[in-house]
């Protein structure tokens, strides 16, 4: 049944549904209410607080409500008039029984009708009609107690086509004579007549006109007849005066009516009568719910003094004859007058007096048309004072911090000259709906000053079908105006054509709308941007629609400025808008009749800046321009110029904001250039200069001058405390060079091959000889390493693509992030850092006092510098927990801002740099929504308490400018988590926030949002990113778990995964939590919930293993000696399962584009080797009297199996065999894989616990492993076999494991022990297990690898060894893996370098067929090398050269890398930096031991010879390679990506030589 016909309290949610569908709602407000279950009953008590706690916006609640009240009103109104309706209502229901009962009905105010006169006709054609008229007309009569709004009549005589009337406002009531000169108005609403016939429509109409016109002729006063207007005494339900319209079929039937003027007036008037009734005017009813075209029909009458003099007026009214179908006239003329609002006869008694007055009333006449002669003088506006007003709020200057969204049309040539002001505003983007805006319009002129990114409508609403549509993430949003072609372009030769108005309607409004959403609700913040219309030329719908979308996202005119020169554009554009805005409200946000020059010279004073232009550094000590237009192609870079805010206006900066901007810093907000501008030009107090400042300008000019190291790209890095200064010691530096150098701040949003393109053309912008330029100091904050290192490799590999060559560093990368123990960092590498700690020296502390006492004395009050006081006290945890109990003495602690000053807390102590944005804070106090006339200077802050003042700063996001909210300090954040939680722990706390519908349901900044929760509950500490520990899960999760327990913790974790869409990293997380708690059945099932998302992630299917491997131990650890056969073969089952899940990691992770991830295979090996122990220790395999385990391996490694399990272990057996050629093919992988990369342990871990081994000491880890395994496999009995038998070859390969040897990393982790005679020993007995004649005896190609480089290691440890075989025996046995078909691992080619390198004394001959063994190992290694690589970061593939040259021949040439480091003085760490740096070779000893090669460039390759042939070789870093076609010597290194270059040095002119180290 249909709803409509339903009482409201009997609806269900299905039915409230389709009536919220009717009202306009947006669809998911729809969805939402419908999922809550929202019926009729609910609908009657729904009220505000409900619907925000759905999260509905307050414009929809607003309307809702509305809505809901109306259809209740309405509901009641049916109802008191189906009790109270009279005797004549129901004759007049029975006789129209289809008409809707508020349908109106025709008839004059006078009550003369004028319309089908009998009951025939309403049986007949009027119910035909009243029909459709139902049918047509959606809307409902509106309540007679509803407030509509007042709308204007069009203007007296006015045939301008641009006036609309709007559907359901209200003319003001029909009025009587005023002053003969204003229009008296009469209404009709003609929607019965309008759908009649011809001939009746005609009579109809005809006889309101002269009916109306006689009576305002007769008493010489102008007026308007109103057709599609109701008259609420006729029209029951409606308003009086509600415009409605009326359907138009045809026009020519109003026009044509008049023709009864003829017949209805005497002859002698009729030619006046015509002069004195204008011809009809259609004006369209305009209404945004409908497409339905309807009109009001007017009629003015002018009866002029000229025309009328002496005339009295008498007329027949026509009358439709419904049986007959014919139009007769009344059979007399009637005299009619206008008496009050009514069209009157005068009556016979009177007739000799009213004709006895025509003379007065002429006289009246003509005195009227007189004074409305008259010429009155119209007072101008101060239209400069109101575009004042509307763009700065009432300031002097324009607030440069808001963005505009300019919506225009097309811009004719004329007015190009008059838009500069439009170059100089921060527009955001552009609405242009000119199609030619690209060849001659607006467009054309702006490319000329500014970079900008062209778009189409569904481009921009992420519609697109083709290319990448802009988000917020698309950050060069905030960087280049976004031009959007709203009604496509002529000049563009993707078919993107314009098209007219009812086309565009149809294809290109849904895609306005979503644009306009998407930057309203997604992309920019509430109250910082103007949207601004610039009307150029005449007006098109689509360009109001433009203006309607905004209006309703904006709830209101508050933020939108239309400018317009021409009235007649302004009007037409207003006439239509009004259907959602009136024209009183638009006139107030409208400036109109200023000529555009006019504009462009008042807005170019407001400007805060002048146009000035800016200023870069030359290499030739002069300077050069840099206009907008270049700058903002490199939008990746933040430039600071010479002559850095000059272009400010000091006059506009009142006292109080310059005030304003120091006390912003010294709160705690990011010091800002004009800090620095400011203080130069002594307008506030200078800056301090810490001592670190002092040292890192000096490691500065170290490094311009080359002392120590040499390179294309260099590091300056500054670690430093949170809030201790580190930023702004950056940008001081940055402001002192940036005269002498190139300086920008680096945008870390953009990928680094963008800012590397970017800061390439910023170095040789307007540089003449690009070999010349100036260095370019790039400051790059809170900065990814992985990021860092790739900007840095490609920024050196693009300087050698440029072939240029330069004494000085081209690029100095200032990198500075906040550390936890920077003086750790520090002394890890003190060559090229600065610590800064809150820790101040002496001097430092006299001046940090002495800044506070100045401070003081311009009445700044230390709350509001609380940040500057605080580092004074250094920190100090007792001043800090003082500080901050002062401060919150005497807080609400129910309170909302308190709640958010927790949850700010909350993220800010455990999330480095985390913050909330504004519009969520807003949106949790009630302040989110646009309101009109709320004060565009809004301060967010003056909702808050006193004590949320003083905690909170207020901070501008870097790249979109967006403002946000943080805590001064983490510091203070952890103590107001400590004193304001009270009794409520941490955990509930978070447990709150999550339920915070407010915060998660705003759209706007969400992504960020987001991201701090997932960092709260899933980021772990990491001592490589400066923190002070390796955590195993978050700071506040291990913070929860050992306040509280690990339920609270697993609790939060699984209303976080639900709340975040299922995220199933939270699921792996909760799956680490409970394995490490010994809960292994729900980690087992939450590793599935995580599998079951990402069933292919290395990751996740490696913590599904570890749950495994975890529960495994547990119960083995647990186990008893009574322990039934089930429990050890559910034991085994449990680290089978583990196994299964490592190897599936394994596969995962070759299948990974850009990771490496071997944890897999470690994993293996551990739970291989545990597995091993455990079935070592089960009875059934008997241990003989020495503890050997020979059983086991027999059962292992051939068909035995005991009979006590043969069956009850049944499928086991397979897999239990081959267990020894898994762990050990695992073994082999981990070994090949380390044989890659640097594997020094780090010095802080060196005492660690072995859990962590693997990650810090992973050769060391191999070694223990290795022989852990060995040892399970060694059984005397198979020993004394025949040593051809597989089981003795198999008792020999475990005893070489066993001895440490076995696989390439162990066997060359012999060269790191101290002590080299014990090494030595230990491999001469690995040799002695190896056939005497392997020539003879042919050796597996593994045994064959590892035996061939025990004899390379055992060289560099004891060259005078017995044991050692020649290099050319070595060289043959290496030819397999030359001539062999097969593929063989990586450290088969190694080796083949290694050994086939010319040699002295051995190859005294060229030869090629050397050549062809090198060249097939060298590309094999390169190939196999990309495979392993992957597309992992650049960071990451560093390389670890095992091998120099050497001087000497045989294998004495052969210098391994820890012979080298044993002649470099230092630490570990300080090892490292001597190799990064190159000063490694400027130690004399290293000379003496190594070879100089020599070699070529060209084009900026390198190449070396051979036997015979030349090949390529490796350069470690593209930069060392001299530009040029060069002869050069080095250093050689064998690697496994094959040879690299060290030390390159141009030959034969050591004067002009330069020598880059690498």
């Amino acid at each position: 049944m249909d709803y409509r016909k339903l009482p409201v309290n009997e609806w269900n949610e299905n039915d409230v549904k389709c009536w919220l569908e009717s009202t306009g709602i947006k669809k998911e407000y729809v969805e939402k209410l419908h999922a809550e279950e929202v019926t009729g009953p609910a609908l009657m008590e729904l009220d505000e607080s409900f619907l925000k706690n759905i999260g509905m916006k307050g414009g929809q609640i607003h309307m809702l409500i509305c809505k809901r009240n109306q259809l209740l009103q309405l509901q009641e109104n049916a109802q008191q008039a189906k009790h109270s309706s009279s005797k004549a209502e129901r004759t007049d229901a029975q006789t129209d029984p289809v008409r809707p009962k508020n349908a109106p009905t025709e008839g004059t105010s006078g009550g003369d009708s004028c319309g089908p006169v009998d009951t025939t006709s309403r049986d007949g054609t009027t119910a035909t009609s009243g029909k459709r008229q139902r049918k047509s007309n959606k809307s409902q009569a509106q309540s007679t107690d509803e407030v509509l709004e007042l709308s204007n009549c069009r203007p007296f005589r006015s045939q301008n086509a641009d006036f609309k009337y709007v559907r359901d406002r209200v003319l003001a009531p029909e009025s009587g004579v005023i002053d003969l000169i204003t229009p008296c108005h009469e209404y009709k609403s003609f929607a019965t007549a309008a759908e009649l016939n011809k001939n009746q429509l005609q009579s109809k109409f005809a006889c309101e006109v002269i009916r109306f016109a006689s009576a305002c002729m007769n008493i010489r006063t102008n007026g308007t007849i109103h057709f599609g207007i109701m008259d609420s005494v006729e029209d029951r339900g409606w308003k009086h005066g509600q415009i409605v319209g009326i359907k138009v079929k045809e026009r020519e039937y109003y026009v044509d009516a008049l023709d009864y003027i003829e017949k209805c007036f005497s002859e002698d008037v009729q030619e006046v009568a015509r002069k004195c009734i204008h011809p009809p005017v259609f004006v369209e009813v305009i209404s945004k719910d409908s497409q339905e075209q309807r009109f009001v029909v007017e009629v003015d009458i002018e009866p002029t003094s000229s025309l009328v003099k002496n005339r009295c007026f008498e007329v027949y009214l026509p009358k439709y004859i419904e049986k007959s179908q014919k139009v007769t006239l009344t059979k007399e003329r009637a005299l009619y007058q206008r008496l009050g609002a009514k069209s009157e006869p005068v009556e016979h008694n009177d007739l000799v007096t009213f004709i006895q007055g025509l003379q007065n009333r002429d006289a009246q006449r003509e005195n009227a048309e007189l004074s409305s002669r008259q010429v009155h003088t119209e007072i101008s506006q101060n239209l400069g004072r109101k575009l004042s007003i509307l763009l700065n709020d009432g300031k002097s200057y324009i607030d440069d911090s808001l963005r505009y969204i300019l919506v225009t049309n097309r811009c004719e040539n004329d007015n190009l000259n008059s838009i500069n002001f439009l170059m100089r505003l921060n527009i955001f983007c552009v609405f242009d709906f000119d199609e030619d805006s690209n060849v001659s319009g607006l467009y054309s002129k702006y490319k000329e000053h500014h970079t900008t990114r062209s778009y189409f409508l569904q481009d921009f609403s992420n519609e697109s079908k083709t290319g990448n549509p802009p988000t917020q993430k698309h950050l060069c949003l905030f960087d280049q105006t976004s031009w959007i072609f709203c009604n496509g372009r002529t000049d563009f030769l993707g078919g993107e054509k314009p098209c007219d108005e009812n086309t565009w309607i149809r294809t290109k409004k849904k895609y306005l709308k979503k644009a306009i959403t998407l930057i309203c609700d997604e992309i920019l913040p509430k109250r910082s941007f103007i949207v601004l219309f610039l009307l150029l030329s005449p007006v098109q719908k689509p360009l109001v629609d433009a203006f309607q979308e905004f209006y309703t996202e904006m709830n209101g005119t508050e933020y939108i400025v239309c400018i317009a020169e021409s009235r007649e554009n302004y009007g037409k554009w207003a006439n239509i808008a009004q259907a959602s805005c009136s024209i009183e409200t638009l006139e107030q946000c409208s400036v109109v009749g200023m000529k555009l020059s006019h504009v462009d010279a008042t807005i170019q004073t407001m400007l805060p800046s002048t146009a000035q232009p800016r200023h870069l550094p030359v290499s030739t000590r002069g300077l050069c321009t840099l206009p907008s237009l270049e700058e903002e192609k490199l939008f990746s870079l933040e430039i600071l110029c010479v002559d850095q805010c000059d272009d400010i206006k000091l006059d506009f900066l009142t006292e109080k904001e310059t005030q304003e901007i120091e006390q912003n810093f010294y709160q705690g907000r990011k010091i800002i250039w004009e800090n620095f501008w400011l203080a130069d030009k002594k307008r506030c107090g200078e800056i301090i200069e810490r001592e670190a400042c002092k040292d890192a300008s000096k490691l500065l000019d170290d490094i311009l001058q080359g002392s120590g190291h040499n390179c294309s790209v260099a590091k300056l890095k500054i670690f430093h405390h949170p809030g201790s200064g580190g930023s702004t010691i950056s940008r001081q530096v940055l402001w002192k060079r940036r005269k002498d150098l190139r300086c920008a701040v680096i945008k870390t949003s953009y990928p680094p091959a963008t800012v590397c393109e970017h800061a390439l053309a910023f170095r040789e912008y307007e540089e003449k000889d690009i070999c010349h330029c100036l260095p370019v100091l790039l400051l790059i904050e809170d900065y990814d390493e992985d990021y860092l290192e790739e900007l840095r490799y490609e920024l050196m590999d693009a300087v050698s693509t440029r072939k240029i060559n330069s004494p000085r560093p081209y690029f100095i990368l200032m990198c500075c992030r906040r550390s936890n123990d920077p003086e750790r960092l520090c002394k890890a590498s003190p060559l090229d850092t600065v610590a800064v700690t809150h820790k101040l020296t002496d001097s430092e502390k006299t001046l940090f006092r002495t800044k506070l006492e100045k401070l003081k004395q311009k009445d700044v009050k230390p709350e509001f510098i609380l940040t500057f006081v605080l580092m004074c006290e250094e920190f100090n945890e007792t001043y800090v927990r003082d500080f901050v109990g002062h401060i919150l003495q005497g807080i609400d602690r129910s309170s909302r801002d308190t709640r958010l000053m927790c949850y700010v807390a909350l993220l800010n102590f455990y999330v480095p740099n985390s913050y909330v944005s504004l519009s969520h804070c807003e949106a949790f106090l009630g302040l989110g929504v646009y309101t009109e006339r709320i004060s565009r200077a809004y301060d967010f802050k003056s909702h808050l308490s006193e004590q949320a003042r003083m905690i909170f700063i207020e901070l501008r996001e870097s790249t979109t400018y967006i403002s946000s909210v943080q805590i001064i300090h983490c510091l203070v954040a952890k103590e107001i988590l400590h004193q304001l939680s009270g009794n409520e722990p941490q955990s509930q706390l978070a447990m709150t926030l999550l339920q915070e519908k407010t915060l998660f349901g705003n759209r706007f900044g969400r992504d960020e949002f987001i991201k701090f929760i997932r960092d709260l509950f899933i980021r772990r500490d990491k001592r490589s990113r400066g923190d002070n520990t390796d955590t195993l899960f978050s700071p506040f999760i291990e913070h929860v778990c050992k306040a509280e327990d690990c339920e609270k913790a697993i609790a939060i974790l699984k209303a976080a995964y639900e709340l975040l869409g299922k995220d199933p990293f939270f699921a792996q997380q909760l799956a680490r939590l409970h394995y490490t708690n010994e809960k292994f059945k729900d980690a087992e099932y939450w590793a599935g919930v995580a599998k079951s998302h990402l069933p292919n992630d290395s990751y996740i299917l490696d913590t599904e293993g570890q749950v495994y491997r975890r529960w495994f131990s547990f119960t083995v650890d647990k186990m008893s000696q009574d322990d039934i056969p089930e429990n050890i073969i559910q034991k085994i089952k449990i680290a089978l399962k583990a196994i299964e899940c490592f190897r599936a990691a394994q596969q995962a992770a070759k299948a990974e584009r850009d990771i490496m991830n071997n944890a897999g295979y470690f994993g293996e090996v551990e739970v291989g080797c545990r597995l091993l122990k455990f079935l070592s220790m089960l009875p059934v395999f008997h241990r003989s009297p020495e503890g050997e385990c020979s059983e086991l391996v027999k059962y292992l490694i051939t068909d035995y199996i005991p009979k006590d399990i043969e069956k009850t272990w049944g499928r086991l057996h397979s897999r239990l065999k081959g267990l020894r050629q898994n762990v050990y093919n695992a073994l082999e992988w981990i070994s090949e894989d380390l044989s890659y990369f640097q594997t020094d342990k780090t010095p802080e871990k060196e005492e660690e616990d072995e859990k962590e081994e693997q990650v810090y000491n992973p050769r060391k880890w191999l070694k223990r492993q290795s022989e852990v395994y060995a040892k399970f496999f060694i059984s005397p009995s198979f020993t004394e076999e025949s040593n051809a038998s597989p089981e003795s070859q198999l008792m020999r390969r475990m005893n070489i494991y066993k001895k440490g040897g076995g696989s390439v990393t162990n066997i060359l982790s012999f060269l790191t022990d101290k002590k080299e005679t014990r090494s030595a020993e230990k491999l001469e007995v690995i040799l002695s297990f190896y056939t005497e004649n392997p020539q003879r005896d042919r050796l597996e190609d593994n045994d064959l690898i590892n035996y061939i480089l025990c004899h390379i290691t055992l060289s560099c440890l004891a060259p005078g060894s017995a044991k050692l075989l020649p290099l050319q025996t070595l060289r043959d046995l290496s030819v397999r893996f030359f001539k062999g078909k097969r593929q063989f691992p990586a450290s088969a080619y190694f080796l083949l370098t290694l050994l086939h390198w010319p040699d002295e004394a051995l190859d005294k001959e060229p030869s090629p067929e050397k050549d062809e063994i090198l060249n097939s190992a060298l590309q094999t290694l390169k190939r196999l090398y990309d495979i392993k690589m992957k597309d992992v970061p650049t960071r990451k593939k560093r390389i670890y050269t095992h091998f120099f040259l050497g001087k000497g021949y045989g294998l004495h040439k052969i210098v391994h890398k820890t012979k080298i480091d044993k002649l470099i003085s230092g630490s570990l760490d300080e090892r490292r930096m001597k190799w990064l740096h190159g000063s490694v070779w400027n130690v004399e000893k290293i000379h003496d031991i190594l070879k100089r090669v020599s070699g070529w460039t060209k084009d900026r390759n390198l190449f070396i010879r051979g036997h015979v042939k030349e090949f390529p070789i490796l350069p470690l870093h593209r930069d060392s390679v001299p530009p040029g076609n060069e002869n050069v010597t080095f250093y050689l290194g064998f690697s496994f990506n094959g040879l690299v270059a060290f030390n390159i040095k141009v030959e034969n002119n050591p004067t002009a030589s330069t020598t880059r180290s690498v």
